[in-house]
Parts: C-alpha cells; sequence; structure tokens
C-alpha cells in the first residue's frame, strides 16, 4: 500500500504593507470584524492539507498566536516562525522550521479568496510534476518596458500568465533550491523564481481564479468580496 505523502501550507504573512498606507500590515487589517489572515488560514484549514505554519514578523509573532490561531481554534496550525527582512528570506525560515513534510504550498498571508478546491487542485499537481503555480491569464497587452521608458517588444498575450499563489513544490526541490539562492543573494521575487534560477525543474502552471487577488492596495479592499467568504 502506498504511503500518503504529507503536505504542509506555509502562510507568509511577514509583508510590512506599505503601499496599503495603513498603520498595521495589510494581512491584519479587519474585514467583517475578523483579520484578512483569518480568511486565508481557515481555507487551508478546510483542505486536506496536513499541517500549516504561518511567517510573520517578530512584533505579529504573539498577535498570530493569540488573536488569530489560538481565538479561532485553527487545528492544523503548528507553528508560527519568525520571518525575515525580505519575502525570500522569510519564506527560507518557513523552509527551516518544517520536518519530515513531502511537499509544500507556499501561500500569501493577504490573499484571502483562494479555496479549498483550488487548493486540493494544486495538491493533486504537485504529486505528478513536482513544481506547480497557479495563474490566471493576462487580460491586457504586456509591454516590455526599458529604464528609459520606451517600448522594447510586447509578448504575445496569449502566452503571459498572472501568476498566484499558492505554488506548490516538493519539499527537497524547493529547500534545494533556496539553499543556493540564499547563498548567492539573489534578487527574487516568488518561489517560482527560485526554482528557475537554481535547477533545471519544469514548473507546471495551472489555471487559477481572478478573484484569487492578493490585497495590496486600498482599492482590492472591496467589502462585497469578504461578505460571501464562509466564515
Amino acid at each position: 500500500m502506498t504511503k500518503k505523502p504529507r503536505m504542509a501550507a506555509m502562510i507568509v504573512a511577514a509583508g510590512k504593507g506599505s503601499r496599503m498606507k495603513t498603520d498595521c500590515p495589510k494581512q491584519f487589517i479587519l474585514m467583517q470584524e475578523r483579520p484578512i489572515l483569518y480568511y486565508t488560514i481557515s481555507a487551508f484549514e478546510q483542505s486536506d492539507i496536513d499541517e500549516i505554519v504561518i511567517v510573520t514578523s517578530k512584533e505579529y509573532m504573539e498577535y498570530v498566536k493569540e488573536e488569530i490561531v489560538e481565538k479561532y481554534k485553527f487545528k492544523k496550525v503548528s507553528m508560527v516562525v519568525e520571518g525575515g527582512a525580505e519575502r525570500y528570506e522569510s519564506v527560507y525560515c518557513g523552509l527551516k522550521s518544517l520536518r519530515g513534510t513531502d511537499y509544500v504550498l507556499v501561500h500569501d498571508g493577504a490573499r484571502p479568496f483562494v479555496t479549498p478546491e483550488q487548493i486540493k487542485g494544486i495538491m493533486e499537481a504537485v504529486c505528478e510534476y513536482k513544481a506547480v503555480i497557479m495563474g490566471v491569464k493576462a487580460k491586457d497587452t504586456v509591454k516590455i518596458i526599458n529604464e528609459d521608458g520606451f517600448v522594447e517588444s510586447t509578448p504575445e498575450r496569449s502566452n503571459v500568465w498572472n501568476i498566484q499563489t499558492p505554488q506548490a513544490f516538493e519539499y527537497n526541490l524547493l529547500k534545494t533550491a533556496y539553499d543556493k539562492i540564499i547563498a548567492c543573494e539573489c534578487n527574487v521575487t516568488d518561489d517560482a523564481m527560485v526554482v528557475e534560477f537554481a535547477t533545471n525543474h519544469p514548473i507546471k502552471v495551472i489555471e487559477g481564479s481572478y478573484r484569487n487577488i492578493k490585497i495590496t492596495t486600498p482599492e482590492d479592499l472591496d467589502v462585497r468580496m469578504f461578505e460571501n467568504l464562509k466564515i
């Protein structure tokens, strides 16, 4: 009998959210009387994930533990880990804290509209491809601009995707890739980019949802979207 692979979710919630122009980081803004991070954790709590690790800044660790994890009785959260100055450093902190997992899903704490069904889809895909990311086809034409502000090229729109999280990887593949990136201090913006730079492993893209947005600016705070979330 084949052993069921163990899967962990890492929710990265260490960002300061300067573009939101609020006193607290965006993942802790209250919507429908609950922090945005609550909705994010809830989606994974309702999924078949085995374990949830939350990475946050040192100053918010106790808040996350007491006012979110304990208050709302999230059973799958095993650890709240201190993050780093940059996102990739925070992910690396989370990876080092994980032990005994076969696969890891990395997700933005301020991306609360992901669904258990989407999580299930990427969990199934990562077992086959070992490196899977979620995204949606670009709706607008994309231009590549040079440093002087002039257009250099226009990529074929059908080949352009807006990438989201969760992004899922075989644990050893992602950890090894991060070991290399951390050593050379490369500038990376997502986990797939780390795997691209540090390995030759192909990355599969699966369809996400235009609803699965990351809360980044005040315009993203549409109360009506939160009203439809299951809490």
